[in-house]
């Protein structure tokens, strides 16, 4: 969780809305086709369907309320796979420090498919 106080009190913004945000800018790149999750039981990885993208999406919290990110994503064939990595870590940042007010530190992307 991070906390962003001020004169008038403190915000508390949950890694839930975090990792939704991260992988909703991360799915509007071109190139994007979804995130991508383990099963539980440590399996395959898998496409998620968009309500659930933020389990592709893990968070880490730095002592001095910035944080870092690791995207797994699955992207369609053919496409230039710097340019889009590239292109999510510039949205992820931009996204997330204009949207939460949220310093970020580090954007890690893997990508673990190419779909299509």
């Amino acid at each position: 969780m991070v906390n962003i106080k001020s004169d008038k009190g403190t915000i508390s913004i949950t890694s839930e809305v975090l990792t939704y945000l991260a992988g909703v800018a991360a799915t509007s790149c071109f190139g994007v086709k979804g995130m991508i999750g383990r099963s539980k039981d440590g399996g395959a990885w898998q496409l998620l369907r968009r309500e659930s993208m933020s389990k592709g999406v893990t968070v880490h919290f730095d002592e001095d309320g910035a944080i870092a990110l690791e995207l797994h994503i699955g992207v369609d064939r053919g496409v230039n796979m710097s340019a889009v990595a590239k292109s999510i870590v510039n949205e992820v940042s931009y996204k997330l420090s204009k949207s939460a007010g949220v310093p970020v530190r580090r954007v890690d992307v893997y990508i673990d498919s190419i779909i299509g």
